[in-house]
């Protein structure tokens, strides 16, 4: 066996004399075992789930119990992208640098910093109610029953996949929406201090981002009293990845204990994390609340493994992280690295000093269980009581029923800080009193219930511009401790241009509102664009004639439009470094870049948006309208012929409406398809048309809306048992 022993982390420091080492040497790793199948084709015979696929593929899933639904979306969502599942389940181990290389590292040190797997083993059964642990188990047991039947999918030691990794996973990925895993790696990279940013960029979730853009969510509610025919509409928009482990997967779901769902779910989770039910429903979007914490830790002189509390020298909680990373072939390197806890939380050795973290979420495991309260409220009053268990550490709801009730709760886990104390600030380690041990309740959260104005909304921006002015929430009466954010978007301004300005809203205007394609005066973009068209220059001609175009151009983001390739490509990188706490490059400067990028690439400087801005799924190469920050998202990465590819921004979008009567109505589209990693599928690209056309298609949420229209229906499970 080859085993080779390192004790950095991110860099490739000494890896050529690695490889060489590898070279020479040249052994065989012992690779993991892959699992027996029949017990997991036998465990098929515990569960009876129906699966019916509509003409879109989307999967309807039926079940008399609870669990059975569990086990039948579980093996739907593994018929569609198995191999997202599989790696969100590695990553969440703390094993996927084991397939993905030495980037992956990162990953699985995070993995172990945040004691995801020790919280699981504490608080597993404790703070688990049967109920649920019977749902995330019967998942677990579908996603196995697919591996079984199809191992030349399963990477090994995979399985079994358990309950604990669906619970682990929520673990892991709940706190990085509002950037945790940027504050842990600005930490441990020395830039403490700067705003590391929030994890908006529309990545997997469990890597540093390379994408170029910041994405964002949209959530908008209307109540009777502001629609045209007394109905109360919800519009579901967040804004992901196209693919990946934070990808929207569309889904069904039914059982006979009352569990009957459709919207939005992520690879490795069984519950329905925004979308609807019969009787309600609601939008998730990304907030910004300051939820974590940095502590600067005094160490023992004479020792360095304690730190000073309180007067008093205190043993940090230590062990070793053992990472195992791909190189290629059967060879193999192991990172092995200290994971270190103080009383304050995780801490990290820098060549600044020593510093602890404390965060929202942390050692919390109960986030399977609000989703699961939430999908199974029926009524205002149950989902407010699901929202108060505050086992979701952060991001925002947009709240609608069937009853004509509208809400927004600007949602976290608020530290219950000392009042007096600069939190933004890196904090002194030895001050206990500093050490926050709770949250403050949920009747302190922000929120927003039933405005006159009958318009609720979030767009990423600040809960104190949610509604109509006279609505809005006065930020005097929240404590600075609770750090709420104050900023706008384009997206925020252009729903106050729109949907706010209108007292009277049809269902087509709220359906085109969505689709808006305009930056408002006030965004960043035009102020970055105005200061261009203001700016000297210098005699350049190229740039006077850039000015022109910049001056004429309609702030739209159609296809036919022939300045928004020029206003994009220079404005967005400076939005995007001043996001992410960087350091903005000089708007001329990219205004020139831009310049002779289009130039090269399209031989003039105002292409149509839609020559540069291009939406490609296999075969599907289209124009599409929309860009970064606009209602109608669209975020692009350049490609050698100058192009953008959209990879994310607008993906499952879904319009639900109850009208006077209370009957449903739910309308979506996904940008690919039900089949999100097969491309044999018809299902793979098939809604790519729709999605690029601004259109939806119906979401058929009984059974009886559902007959006429299944294209395959089946029992997982009940075949093979009954041949073993």
């Amino acid at each position: 066996m080859l085993r080779i022993v390192k004790t950095g982390l991110f860099g490739l420091v000494g890896l050529a004399a690695i490889v060489l080492t590898v070279i020479l040497v040249r052994g065989t790793l012992e690779a993991p075992q892959s699992a027996d199948p029949a017990p997991f084709i036998a465990k098929a015979r515990e569960y009876d789930a129906t699966i019916d696929r509509d003409e879109w593929g989307v999967p309807h899933v039926f079940g008399k119990r609870d669990a059975d639904a569990g086990f039948g979306i579980g093996y739907a969502h593994s018929e569609d992208d198995f191999a997202t599942i599989q790696e969100v389940v590695i990553a969440t181990r703390g094993q996927l640098a084991a397939i993905k290389g030495e980037r992956a590292a990162v990953t699985d040190y995070l993995v172990n910093l945040i004691g995801v797997w020790e919280t699981v083993e504490k608080r597993y059964e404790s703070d688990l109610s049967p109920e649920v642990r019977r749902v995330i188990e019967a998942y677990a047991d579908g996603v196995n029953y697919y591996a079984a039947l199809h191992p030349e999918q399963v990477i090994p030691g995979t399985l079994p996949v358990t309950g604990r990794d669906v619970a682990a996973g929520f673990i892991f990925k709940t706190p990085f929406f509002y950037g945790l895993d940027k504050v842990l790696l600005s930490v441990f990279e020395g830039r403490i201090g700067r705003d590391a940013g929030l994890s908006k960029e529309g990545v997997d979730a469990f890597l540093p981002s390379e994408n170029p853009y910041p994405i964002g969510s949209n959530g908008i509610a209307v109540s009777p009293a502001r629609s045209a025919d007394g109905a109360t509409r919800l519009l579901v928009n967040s804004h992901q990845p196209f693919s990946g482990p934070v990808a929207w997967y569309e889904a069904v779901v039914e059982s006979g204990e009352g569990w009957h769902v459709a919207g939005g779910f992520f690879p490795g989770s069984p519950f329905m994390l925004h979308g609807h039910n019969a009787t309600l429903g609601w939008a998730n979007t990304v907030n910004e609340p300051d939820l974590t914490d940095i502590y600067r830790l005094t160490i023992n002189p004479d020792n360095e493994n304690q730190y000073l509390l309180d007067g008093e020298w205190r043993d940090f909680k230590k062990r070793i992280a053992t990472i195992r990373v791909d190189l290629w072939g059967p060879f193999w390197w192991t990172v092995e690295r200290e994971v270190l806890r103080s009383e304050h939380g995780p801490a990290l050795r820098t060549p600044d000093g020593v510093f602890a973290v404390r965060y929202a979420g942390m050692g919390e495991i109960r986030q399977v269980e609000q989703y699961f309260a939430l999908d199974k409220a029926t009524n205002f009053a149950e989902w407010i009581e699901a929202m108060k268990m505050q086992a979701l550490p952060s991001i925002n709801y947009i709240y609608a029923d069937a009853q004509g009730n509208i809400a927004y709760v600007y949602n976290a886990q608020f530290p219950d800080r000392k009042p007096g104390v600069d939190w933004a600030g890196i904090l002194p380690g030895d001050d206990s009193s500093l050490i926050w041990q709770g949250y403050v309740p949920f009747d302190v959260v922000p929120k927003i219930v039933n405005p006159n104005s009958g318009l609720v909304f979030n767009a990423n921006n600040t809960p104190f511009r949610a509604t109509a002015a006279n609505d809005n929430l006065d930020p005097e009466a929240f404590p600075e401790t609770l750090g709420i954010q104050t900023d706008m978007t384009n997206r925020a301004l252009r729903i106050e241009e729109t949907y706010g300005e209108d007292r009277s809203i049809t269902r087509r205007e709220f359906h085109d509102y969505k689709y808006d394609l305009r930056y408002s005066e006030s965004s960043a973009v035009m102020e970055i664009i105005n200061g261009l068209v203001a700016a000297d220059a210098a005699g350049d001609p190229e740039v006077e004639e850039a000015q022109r175009i910049l001056k004429s151009w309609d702030r739209r983001t159609d296809v036919h439009s022939r300045g928004a390739a020029l206003a994009i490509l220079s404005a967005e990188p400076v939005i995007t470094a001043r996001i992410r706490g960087q350091v903005p490059p000089a708007p001329m400067d990219k205004l020139r870049e831009t310049i002779e990028h289009l130039k090269t690439h399209f031989g003039r400087l105002d292409p149509e948006w839609g020559e540069v801005n291009r939406f490609r799924r296999g075969s599907i190469d289209l124009p599409v309208d929309g860009g970064p920050d606009i209602l109608r998202a669209i975020y692009g990465t350049k490609q050698e012929d100058g192009t953008l590819t959209a990879h994310g921004g607008d993906t499952l979008i879904m319009f639900v409406e109850w009208d006077r009567s209370g009957k449903l109505l739910s309308e979506s589209v996904h940008p690919f398809g039900s089949a999100t990693t097969d491309s044999n599928s018809p299902h793979y690209a098939d809604q790519s048309p729709l999605f690029v056309g601004m259109r939806v298609k119906p979401v058929r949420f009984t059974r009886d809306a559902l007959k006429g229209h299944v294209e395959e229906s089946y029992r997982p499970g009940k075949r093979e048992a009954a041949d073993q």
